[in-house]
Parts: C-alpha cells; sequence; structure tokens
C-alpha cells in the first residue's frame, strides 16, 4: 500500500508529531510518501519517501519537515487535474491530509468524490469544530501568555497602557486563554463585539485605579462602531481569506489620542506559531498520526481524527468544515469575571 501524507495552511507546533506518528504506525508493507508544501505538492508532483530514519526524533521540532503552503487544487480545473493524475501515476492508495478548515475541506471535496482521504485537525486558532483541542494551539497560547507574563513588569514600571495582538481569525481562543493565564486586564475577541468607547472606558478605569493595563487582543477583532476596515483586503490567499493585523496599532493611536496614557502595541503574529511544541502537543500530534493510520489500515476514509475527552476517535470530515468552533459565551463570560 502507497500513503501519501502532507501538511497544508500555516504552518504549527506538532506537525512533525504528526508526521512521526503516521510513519511510525504503518505495516511493514506501508510505504510512505511525503508531499512538499501542501497540496502544492500533489500538482507538481514533488515528494519523498519517508522511513523510520527520516522521522526519529522530528516530534520535538517545529515547523514541518514536508513544507506548507495555501494551495488550493480546487481553484483551477487544470490544478485539479494535475493533483489527480499525479496522484494515479504514483498509484497512492489513500492520503492523509494534515491542516486547517482549509486544508480539510479540500480533503472533504475528495472524499466527496469517493478519493481515500483521511484528515487531521490543525490549527493553533483550535476553531475546527468536532474535536477537543488541536495540536499547537496549546503551544501558542503558552507562548502568548509568557509574553503577557512578561509585559506585567515594564507596563507597571512605567505606567502604560499595552495592547497585545495575538492570532484568532474568527475564534479568540488563544487570546482568551493567553490573557486570562497571564491575567490580561481586558481581552476582546472577535466572538463578543465592544464597541471602542467601551473599551475606552474599561482602560480609563484600570488606569486610574490599578495604574497600568493589559489587553489581550484577537487580531480579528472589530470594535462595532467603526467603520474604516483595519486589514489589508488587497491580500487574499487561495481560500479567500485577507490577510488580518492592525488592530492593536489602531487602538494604540486611539488611546493615546482620547485618554492620553502612554501605550504602546505588541503584536505577537507568528511567534505563536514557530518554535518547539509542548510536550502536550507533541504528544496529541503523535496520537493523531497513529490514529489517522488505523483509519487507512481499516479503509474508514472520508473521516477526520478528533479529540474527546481523553479519547482519539473518528468523525466525518464534513462535519469538521461546516462550522468552525467558537468561544462560548459562558466561558467568555467567566474569564471575564478577572478583567479590570
Amino acid at each position: 500500500m502507497r500513503v501519501g501524507v502532507l501538511t497544508g495552511g500555516g504552518d504549527c507546533p506538532g506537525l512533525n508529531a504528526v508526521v512521526r506518528g503516521i510513519v511510525c504506525a504503518r505495516d511493514p508493507d506501508t510505504e510512505i510518501y511525503g508531499f512538499m508544501n501542501g497540496w502544492q505538492g500533489t500538482i507538481l508532483g514533488e515528494y519523498i519517501p519517508l522511513t523510520d530514519a527520516d522521522v526519529e526524533g522530528i516530534h520535538i521540532l517545529g515547523g514541518t519537515i514536508l513544507g506548507t503552503s495555501r494551495t488550493n487544487p480546487f481553484k483551477k480545473e487544470a490544478d485539479t487535474r494535475q493533483m489527480f493524475d499525479t496522484l494515479e501515476r504514483l498509484k497512492i492508495d489513500s492520503l492523509i491530509a494534515i491542516g486547517g478548515d482549509d486544508t480539510l475541506s479540500v480533503a472533504a471535496k475528495m472524499a466527496s468524490v469517493h478519493f481515500p482521504v483521511v484528515g487531521v485537525p490543525k490549527t493553533i486558532d483550535n476553531d475546527v469544530s468536532q474535536t477537543d483541542y488541536t495540536f499547537g494551539f496549546h503551544t501558542a497560547v503558552n507562548v502568548g501568555a509568557d509574553a503577557i507574563d512578561r509585559l506585567h513588569s515594564t507596563a507597571k514600571s512605567h505606567k502604560r497602557v499595552f495592547y497585545v495582538e495575538l492570532m484568532g481569525r474568527e475564534a479568540g481562543w488563544i487570546a482568551l486563554e493567553a490573557g486570562m493565564a497571564a491575567g490580561a486586564h481586558l481581552i476582546v475577541i472577535p466572538e463578543y463585539p465592544m464597541t471602542l468607547d467601551e473599551i475606552l472606558k474599561m482602560v480609563d478605569r484600570r488606569m486610574k485605579h490599578g495604574g497600568y493595563a493589559i489587553v489581550a487582543v484577537a487580531e480579528g477583532f472589530k470594535p462595532v462602531d467603526i467603520d474604516n476596515t483595519l486589514h489589508d483586503d488587497s491580500q487574499i490567499d487561495a481560500f479567500g481569506h485577507i490577510q488580518l493585523g492592525g488592530i492593536a496599532n489602531y487602538l494604540t493611536k486611539i488611546t493615546k489620542e482620547k485618554l492620553g496614557y502612554d501605550t504602546r502595541a505588541v503584536i505577537l503574529g507568528h511567534l505563536l506559531r514557530g518554535g518547539t511544541p509542548t510536550a502536550f502537543d507533541r504528544i496529541l500530534g503523535s496520537r493523531y498520526g497513529v490514529q489517522a493510520m488505523e483509519l487507512i489500515k481499516k479503509r474508514d476514509y472520508g473521516r477526520m481524527v478528533a479529540l474527546k475527552g481523553n479519547e482519539i476517535v473518528s468523525v466525518p470530515i464534513e462535519y469538521a468544515v461546516a462550522t468552525k468552533k467558537l468561544v462560548p459565551y459562558e466561558y467568555y463570560k467567566m474569564c471575564s469575571l478577572f478583567f479590570g
């Protein structure tokens, strides 16, 4: 049997652990072909064979040894044909796609035309539905919390306001949990809109009573009472997503103008997704990889591995991409008890 493996979308701590789990769980007569740079590798026919020696020790490394991209093979008909031609030419019996909503949406389309595919959920945003956690999220939260921890001392010393921008397009999981863990005085996320006036009032109250303020803000957040765009809508990827970023700088400018406080922006950005994965993400990624290979062995295709409680289960891929997993109101409300 020949099994293809690819990693698509943004890089993420724990990807290499998944690849290692897949290779180590294969049967002796199974060959693993690692396609390079996500779906692009299936279009261009770029791949490497993966053996035990190739994956030894890679679970402790960040990024992905296979490379990645945001290529959408269904965007152009020529790319779609070339992808299926590549898979046929290499005699690929089945494929494991490791990625977030976009990568998994391609996998779901392949499953709909009866190509044998299995999905593995990956995103530091933790917004893939049907699974309790995605690997990489734990690492991102730890990096974010550590950064906010460090900002407390300088913010307090200089009596400053800091807006800390963390990744999170439509879901604010990273900002919420990193901010909660590190004691941010306010957390603003896309799921629960606030007006600019509400944010400024809370910052002003915190400065008057606490002397300094740290606000954790998800990059996808936008105050409901502003009309201008904060993001670069000229930069659109193959799946139609605009490039985010800028909310912390905007809030910093407005806070200086309206309140007069010494205010700074810290953009954590790609720092959250780089570096060594935590032990939790190494283990979760490894378990996902092993379970993905088990599904291949059983020919249980069209499914995505998932974490439910402490068990690794599987769900139909189309269920996973049907909706996003957003922060529940009850959870955000509990975290808000610590604001101020």
